[in-house]
């Protein structure tokens, strides 16, 4: 790291699944800096929304990501019970604003209808299968749950637990403090 570079922030592993009636976002608790871990514990993945019926899960730089969440949850308030069409108008400012556009993160979010990935480059994507996973173990983590997700007698949970376990295993920028946060539709 050069001296005037800054510190050099490291991923993190974001999942969320999709599976019948359930939805969970799942994170690791790893922060690090530069080959250092600074924190073991930090919380990425929350409930936002007026009623916390979306979860919202990040990679990329804290600062960063809680001015994402703070934006989301003020255009879910514009937008209520449109997921969608929040993270778009959330992308549209992300891509255009010149404070915004600095910002260095990407999101994993979803409700009980939809699960999408939101990007500073005006992404929005909704995955067909339902499976997102963001961050330096995300692909990890995804393929994990991928080979996971249709084994018979196997809960969405559990899924999520393992498929973050091999992540850990695997990145040296995730650990084993997972948070979960789950949606069941009614």
């Amino acid at each position: 790291m050069s001296e005037n570079s800054g510190p050099n922030w490291h991923g993190t592993t974001i999942l969320c699944l999709r599976k019948g009636n359930e939805v969970i976002v799942a994170g690791d608790g790893q922060v690090s800096m530069g080959d250092t871990v600074v924190k073991s514990n930090a919380i990425k993945v929350r409930r936002i929304g007026s009623s916390g019926n979306v979860i919202a899960g990040f990679a990329g730089a804290t600062a960063d990501a809680f001015t994402l969440f703070e934006r989301l949850e003020a255009k879910l308030e514009q937008h209520p019970g449109q997921l969608t069409r929040a993270c778009v108008e959330l992308a549209k400012d992300w891509r255009t604003d010149r404070y915004l556009r600095r910002l260095e993160a990407l999101m994993a979010v979803a409700d009980e209808k939809v699960s999408l990935m939101v990007s500073g480059n005006g992404d929005v994507l909704e995955p067909e299968d339902g499976l997102i996973g963001i961050g330096s173990g995300g692909n990890y983590a995804l393929a994990a749950a991928r080979a996971l997700i249709d084994q018979d007698g196997l809960e969405l949970e559990a899924i999520a637990r393992r498929s973050m376990e091999i992540a850990a295993s695997i990145c040296v920028y995730t650990n084993g403090s997972v948070v979960i946060e789950k949606i069941t539709q009614s």
